[in-house]
């Protein structure tokens, strides 16, 4: 029985996906670097920026330099945030019937706890969430299932009996791994890759999501 949703935050809650590739790129310009592959910016999502690095660059690099890159990238992200962002569609009003009907909610998130802060307010929906887990709080990232196993652990509810919305491969698998049930969320990957990857469905956005229909499930 479900009781709780658990929610990436990227491209799940908030609509930054094309500021994150192009932070990335211009990254990518002031190091005169070439990505590993063409769509390198699929290998970022889910991922702590840290943990990206080596993967965009097709190389390895120091913990110190992925630290010293990461920033510069969250720096050119926030200098695209300030043009303003917005919630994914419908996000806002299902997340809203949620705590209406006093149903558990938690945001699981591999940004850091200031980014996530930020951005939850910045599109007006951090008020509705009272368990955020970030990535200063696990040890490990996504498809590790730490992150969700400790937002079901804050929230009080088994893992069984909670619903994860992602839009990364890695986020479904970690979801998947902590034994919750994973909807997908194209934003950043298709239905096909998100079934294959463990969803159980996928939507575009929330506007046509009610409780009624994931309980039935």
């Amino acid at each position: 029985m479900t009781e709780a949703c658990i929610f990436d935050m990227d491209g799940v809650l908030v609509d930054n996906g094309a500021h994150h590739r192009a932070a990335w790129q211009a990254l990518l310009d002031e190091l005169a670097e070439r990505p590993a592959e063409p769509e390198y910016w699929r290998l970022t999502i889910g991922r702590p920026a840290e943990e990206a690095v080596p993967l965009v660059l097709g190389r390895p690099v120091t913990p110190v330099e992925a630290s010293q890159m990461a920033r510069r990238k969250r720096d050119l992200y926030f200098g695209l945030v300030r043009q303003g962002l917005q919630a994914i569609p419908g996000a806002f009003a299902f997340v809203e019937d949620l705590s209406r009907r006093g149903i558990s909610r938690a945001v699981a998130t591999s940004a850091t706890s200031f980014d996530a802060e930020r951005l939850l307010v910045e599109v007006g929906i951090r008020r509705f969430f009272s368990v955020i887990v970030t990535a200063e709080d696990v040890r490990k990232g996504k498809p590790d299932p730490e992150v969700y196993l400790a937002a079901a652990r804050r929230l009080g509810k088994p893992a069984s009996s909670c619903l994860v919305f992602e839009d990364s491969l890695v986020g479904v698998q970690a979801a998947r791994r902590a034994g919750m049930r994973a909807i997908g969320v194209t934003t950043a990957h298709s239905e096909a890759e998100l079934r294959e990857a463990g969803a159980e469905s996928a939507i575009r956005n929330f506007q046509r999501v009610t409780w009624g229909s994931l309980v039935r499930r």
